[in-house]
Parts: structure tokens; sequence; C-alpha cells
């Protein structure tokens, strides 16, 4: 995405495909690997047979497949309590699933046991099943609509609320609403994958680099550079893993720590400036395109440096001097609700935009329909149609589910009433549609965008005296699930399309991957949600800012914009028209306001950390451009899934009850002097 012009807007800075399909391809054929991408790609797995899709189906893939949703769910799940900002995994899957089986299959060759050789096919069901796992950590909205629900972010809200409109986390109903939801958008668009892929012939960017990583791997030079790859990974892994270790002995009470180092000075830290210390958002640093980096600090010194202490002289006057910090009627109020502003004008001018641009007026998606077709899209066409999903068994399933939704749901959320629901569903499809052929185009997804949307007509039409903010919370998480769904299930049937899989294994994988992530993602935030107690507080460890984002979006939906800062919803939509007005060559220096809006709730601490992943990344490649692009995302990835797993560990002490036996705090000298005479007074 570094020379993708048109940046991902609201849903990818909550979920996050932040990762450059360019730059990915351009790590795909690297150095001795560029032979590949002027080549045949698939005369050059001619001679490979390419196997059933039975065969593509294999234990060792669900195997290894299990033990990454698990991997991944848990770097998912802490980076949506902490920023929300996501980075793709897509390709981390891809690499980590080749390194996992290409093992495996190596000691069962050397033992005479091997059976079965490891395939491109083989790599891409593994691929799309860890995606599809790893993806209900977002979709399932734990760290924005799910978690917003509960009694907990109700009164960090400062609302006032019955029991109509809060529904406590339990690992029961999350696990049944996923099971209920999730797989619809699966249904949705299966009928229409032939349209979209040979038709259209959209492009899909990210579903197309990791394709052409898949297809690199397997051949013996990629294999060579994925193997470097997983060393460099490997070693940052364990640097991340123990750096996190050893922060914990550090952090024995409250504001102790690295993690609240004041590297600005105290002043600054108050403020929310300090470098984090964390090796997750070094990582995320990396993998985001530089403007959006660049934009989470420009957010940060525009709230912090700027307008709360700007704000905060005016108590008394533009607010009760004497409410709590956390009230949302005083300073809060402007931070949560300023932020939620700039956020849906960002969300309503893409979508009206991309409303536009869905469909093409000549119903197709561009000139290349028309074009002769190479020797790579004529077999692949002809192994993408050849095992259909019979058009029969999407509406049955479609309709199954719907019923099932019709019956289940009311029963979880009493206020999101069955007629809601057949509306939603009756018009979900269409938005489906609309969202994965928009994905096809630019890569990004407006599954937030549509959730917000149902937010706003439910909540309206459910009404505050009937449990309004419930039912649109609920109807926001059937929304996105849907149409999350249909854009990656499309994604995931371009990289099948371009690796000569089955769209049937595809499917069967997207199917056992969305079962394994509504078991294991509810299960680990349960851990998150019991491990600590302050989850959702504002300055925590783990502050989730989406649920109180999409709480006070669902009680707007409900009372009306009214609570809005005026003008600010309309300061969103005007840099937005100032990006496209200028044209590509000038609006990659015009920042995001999806991205500015993130910081001004929960601070700048995390975007100096991802601002210094960009720097260590921009020196890199001026020093060394192709090792940079060959190796940066192996390290990126191995400095998030490190600190990722060491949350495992961590949550399992704070469950035991296990404190870290040091506390690291800083203090002024005048506040140390102090300290010392009362610990001086003490001992007399």
């Amino acid at each position: 995405m570094d020379n993708r012009e048109r940046e991902i807007h609201d849903d990818k800075m909550e979920k996050g495909r932040f990762a450059s399909s360019d730059h990915w391809k351009a790590l795909a054929t690297t150095g001795e690997e560029s032979e590949l991408a002027d080549a045949s790609v698939e005369k050059i797995f001619e001679s490979r047979e390419v196997p059933p899709w039975q065969k593509q189906l294999t234990f060792r893939a669900f195997f290894v497949s299990f033990i990454l949703t698990i991997l991944f769910s848990f770097i998912v799940m802490k980076l949506n309590l902490t920023t929300g900002i996501i980075p793709s995994l897509n390709v981390a899957a891809g690499l980590l699933g080749f390194f996992f089986v290409k093992t495996w299959t190596k000691v069962l060759e050397k033992s005479g046991l091997l059976k079965q050789p490891f395939t491109r096919q083989e790599n891409t069901v593994i691929q799309t099943c860890v995606v599809a796992s790893s993806g209900i950590a977002f979709s399932g909205g734990f760290g924005s609509y799910l978690f917003g629900m509960s009694e907990e972010v109700a009164k960090i809200s400062g609302e006032t609320y019955n029991s109509l409109d809060v529904k406590n986390p339990s690992l029961h109903w999350m696990i049944g609403f996923l099971f209920v939801v999730s797989f619809l958008g699966l249904f949705s668009v299966v009928p229409l994958r032939k349209i979209m892929i040979i038709d259209f012939k959209l492009i899909y960017p990210s579903g197309t680099a990791t394709a052409h990583l898949i297809n690199n791997f397997h051949t013996p030079q990629g294999a060579k550079l994925a193997k470097k790859q997983v060393r460099q990974l490997a070693k940052f892994f364990s640097f991340s893993f123990l750096w996190g270790f050893f922060q914990w002995f550090f952090m024995g009470g409250d504001d102790c720590g690295f993690n609240i180092f004041p590297t600005f000075g105290l002043q600054a830290r108050e403020n929310k400036f300090y470098f984090h210390f964390s090796t997750t958002d070094v990582g995320a640093g990396m993998i985001c395109p530089y403007l959006i980096n660049v934009s989470l600090l420009l957010g940060s010194i525009l709230s912090w440096g700027i307008m709360w202490p700007l704000i905060s002289n005016q108590k008394g006057h533009w607010y009760n001097a004497t409410l709590p910090s956390s009230n949302l009627h005083g300073l809060q109020g402007y931070k949560v609700f300023i932020a939620i502003a700039m956020i849906l004008g960002d969300g309503l001018y893409n979508f009206i935009k991309g409303s536009h641009t869905v469909l093409p007026s000549n119903g197709r998606a561009t000139s290349d329909v028309s074009r002769a077709q190479s020797y790579d899209d004529q077999r692949r066409a002809l192994l993408f149609v050849k095992d259909q999903i019979p058009t029969w068994l999407a509406i049955a399933g479609y309709l199954v589910i719907t019923i099932i939704s019709i019956i289940t749901l009311p029963h979880i959320f009493p206020p999101l009433k069955w007629y809601y629901i057949l509306v939603i569903y009756i018009f979900a499809p269409i938005l489906a549609f609309c969202n994965a052929y928009g994905c096809g185009l630019t890569d990004w997804s407006l599954a937030s965008s549509y959730g917000k949307l149902a937010i706003f007509i439910i909540g309206a039409w459910a009404g505050k005296s009937h449990g309004g903010v419930l039912a649109s919370l609920a109807a926001c998480g059937v929304m996105m699930n849907i149409v999350s769904t249909a854009s990656d299930l499309t994604q995931d049937f371009k990289t099948g399309y371009m690796t000569l899989t089955s769209p049937r294994s595809m499917f069967v994988s997207q199917v056992i991957g969305i079962a394994m992530g509504c078991s294991v993602s509810p299960c680990v935030f349960w851990l998150f949600y019991k491990a600590y107690g302050t989850l959702g507080h504002q300055g925590s460890e783990y502050p989730a800012p989406f649920a109180v984002v999409f709480r006070n979006i669902a009680i707007l939906g409900v009372e009306g914009f009214s609570a809005l800062p005026e003008h600010a919803s309309h300061f969103a939509m005007f840099i937005n028209g100032i990006r496209d007005a200028v044209g590509k060559k000038w609006n990659r220096f015009i920042p995001i306001p999806m991205a500015m809006a993130i910081p001004f709730y929960i601070g700048g601490y995390f975007a100096i950390d991802m601002c210094v992943g960009s720097l260590i990344l921009y020196v890199w490649r001026r020093m060394n451009k192709a090792k940079a692009d060959a190796y940066g995302s192996a390290i990126a990835t191995g400095l998030i899934c490190g600190d990722g797993i060491w949350t495992l560990p961590k949550s399992i002490l704070a469950l035991a009850r296990v404190k870290p036996p040091i506390c690291m705090k800083f203090l002024s000298r005048a506040t140390d002097v102090q300290v010392d005479a009362f610990l001086q007074s003490i001992k007399m």
C-alpha cells in the first residue's frame, strides 16, 4: 500500500489490511526471485499435477491452522483491546503455514512415511483457514460493538441506562451468537464468485499479493527466501517475547513499568506523549503505510498537544468543573464525540463515494474482460469453474441460517426483534456484494460503515425506551459479520484462483476456519476479560477504545446527532474532499481523518511507537531496499507475534494472582523529596 494512493479508511483502521499489496508483491519478487514475475507462473507449475479438491483438505493443514488460529487470535485480540489497529496477517499466515507443513513433510520424508507432498493448494487452504478464524477476533466485536454492550462500558460512558441497554459478556452466548451470524456471509456471495473473479476480473490486491507469495514459496528459489524470512521472524519473535517477559517484572503497581516511560518528560507523559516500548506497535508501524502513521501522530499532536489543554482551561465555563474526568458531559465528552464525529464523517464520505463506483455503467469492471486471455488465465479459469459450489446450496444455506437467526437472536438480545433481523437479512446480500466488489477494486472494506449504518437504522427504529442501544449494537454485529466475511471470502477466492486451488476446498476451509474462530476467539477474549479488571478503562493496559466509541454511536442512534460537536464531521468530509480533489500526486501528503481520530480518545503513545517502526523501515530502505523489502515484513511479524504470545502466560499469571515483584515509577524531583520525607517520618 506504500504505492497505493487510495488509502484504507473505515474498516482498515479497525480491522486493518494495512499491508501493501505492492509491498508484498515486491517481496515475492525480490532478488533471485524476480524471474518468476516475468515468466508464466502456470508454465512453471505445468509439470505438477493439481490434486483433486478432497486431497487439498488434509489433516496436517487443519492441525497447523488450529495452532496458528490460537496464535493469531491472541495477537488480534490484544490489538483490538489496545489500539484497535490491526495490520494484515495474510502473509504471516501463508509464511508460517508453509514453514510448519514443510518441516512436517521433511521429517516424514526422511523417515519414509510421507504419502502426500506439500502443494501450493494446501498452503492456500491453510492461509484461508487461518485468516477466516483470526478474522472472527475482529468481526466478533470483542473490542467494539460486543464489548460495548457491557455494563462496564456503559458506566465508563457515563450514560443513564437500564437493563434493556446492557448485556455483560458470557462465554456461552458469545459463542452461540458468533456461530449463528458468522456463516451467512459465506453463502451471500458464493453464487457471484465467477462474476467477480472471471467476468469482472477484479484485482483484489491483498488476495493477488498473497497468491504471488504462495506461488513463489513453492519454487526452489522462493523456498530458499522463505527459509531466510522464517529465520528472521523466529529471531525477532524470541526477542519480542523475552522483552515482554522482562518488562513484566517492573509492572508491580499502577503507572509502573517501561510502558509509561516519560521519554519526553513528565508533562508530556501526562498528555499521553511517550515511547510505549511496545514491540507490537513498532511492528505494526513497519507494516502500516507511512501516511497512516503520520496521520496518527498529527492527530495526537492536534488533540492532546493543542485541543485538550485549551479546552481544559475552559473548565467551569464550557462544562461543569465538578464533573469527574470520565464524565461525557465534561472534557471526556469532547474527546469521545469529536473522535466519533470525524469517524462518522470519514465513513459517510467514503460510503457515498463508494456507492457511486460499485458498479460501472456498462456492467463490467474494466476493459480487461474483453482482452484475450493469457495461458495462465485460461488454465486458472478452467479449473475455477470446474469445481462448482451449487447455487441451490448457497441459497438453501442462507435461508436456513436466516430462519435460525430469527428464532435464536431475539432470545440472546430481547430488544432485537425478529423483524429487525429479517430486514437486515433481506438487504444484507446487496450490501455484501457491494462490499466485496469495492474490496476487489480498492482493497478496502466498508464493513464497519455498514455496521454503523445498521446502528442508526435499528436504533432509531427500536427507540431509546425499548432497548434501542443494545438492539442497534447487536444489529451492527450481524451486519458487520455478513459483509466482512463476504469480502474476505472473495479475497480468498482470488488467491485460490491464482494458485489453482479448488473453490470447494476454499469454501470448506473457510467454513472450518470460521468454526475455529467462533470457538477460539470468545475463549481468548474471556481470558482477557477475567484476567484484567480494568479492561476498557482509559489509561489502563487494555483501554478497548472502540468499545466506548461504538456504544456512544449507538446512543447517538437512538438520541440523534445533537450531541456531536458542531462541524466536526464536516471537517473529516472536507479533508477527504481535498484528498480526492488534489489528485494522486499530492493526496499522499494529506492526512487521513479516520487515522487522526483514533488518538483523540486514547492518546498518542502508540502513534509514537508506530512512527518509530516506520522510521526504522524508511532508514533501512534507504540503506538497502532489497533486504528491507525481503525481510521487513518477517521482522515486523516476529515483533507482533512474540509480544502477542506473551499475553497468554501474562494473562495466566494475572488469573493466578501472581503480581510482578517490582514497581518502576517515575516522579518529579519535588515529588520525590516529598515521598522521601514521608518514608522517613514512617521510620521514625
